[in-house]
């Protein structure tokens, strides 16, 4: 794969990163914008946390990182309606991780978010980087992620009196997965709390409302 040059002379190295994606929002279950409809009411609050389980760009390692994107829009984000958005980069990465971090997650790096964040953005409130933690349960019971007197949203796996309680209840091949085409399942889960106050975001998200979780893969530069 070839090198992106970047205006300035900046190079794209070849990067892959991959993890785990959760969001917590102000839909009803289920999220109809996963379902590439809008939201419900028409309005959606959400945050978005992204866990790096793996990962390079270049010969920078990515594994460990988080990232959180808390948005919020009206109409359809897969029909042309633009969202406002403020984003947190992990402090823990270095010079060089915050870089990789600001250029795949800004687009600029091609992959999914060239294709999803840069069509859609209307107005980017602010960039920041923070104490994340994201902490995804292994059998994908619960999730949650914090930033400590900013942001604190928790979602646990969906059920229901007819459900197999071993199982979890999912969607393949959803039409409108935020993290981009995937061949991983969408588990639906439900808001157990969602409180964040940032970059002019005010929300605090009653217990039943969505949440899930979807596996990522993402690589650039784009060919």
């Amino acid at each position: 794969m070839a090198n992106q040059v970047l205006q300035g002379g900046e190079v794209i190295p070849d990067w892959r990163i991959a993890g785990d994606w959760i969001d917590i929002c102000s839909c009803n279950v289920p999220c109809p914008c996963t379902f590439a409809q809008p939201p419900t009411g028409n309005v959606c609050d959400v945050v978005f946390g992204y866990k790096i389980r793996a990962g390079h760009f270049g010969e920078t390692s990515m594994a460990g990182l988080n990232v959180v994107i808390i948005a919020g829009f009206t109409g359809s984000i897969w029909h042309g309606d633009k969202i406002d958005a403020g984003v947190f980069f992990d402090a823990a990465a270095n010079p060089a991780q915050r870089r990789a971090l600001e250029l795949i997650f800004t687009g600029q790096a091609g992959g999914w978010m060239k294709q999803f964040i840069q069509p859609i953005l209307g107005s980017l409130k602010g960039v920041e980087f923070a104490n994340i933690s994201v902490d995804i349960n292994e059998s994908l019971e619960n999730w949650r992620v914090e930033i400590p007197q900013i942001l604190q949203a928790e979602g646990e796996a969906l059920t229901g009196p007819t459900a197999d309680p071993t199982k979890r209840v999912q969607t393949i091949n959803p039409p409108g997965s935020e993290v981009g085409p995937t061949t991983g399942a969408v588990t639906w889960g439900k808001s157990v709390e969602g409180r964040w106050q940032a970059f002019g975001f005010s929300q605090d998200i009653p217990p039943g409302q969505n949440s899930k979780h979807i596996p990522f893969e993402w690589s650039g530069p784009d060919t």
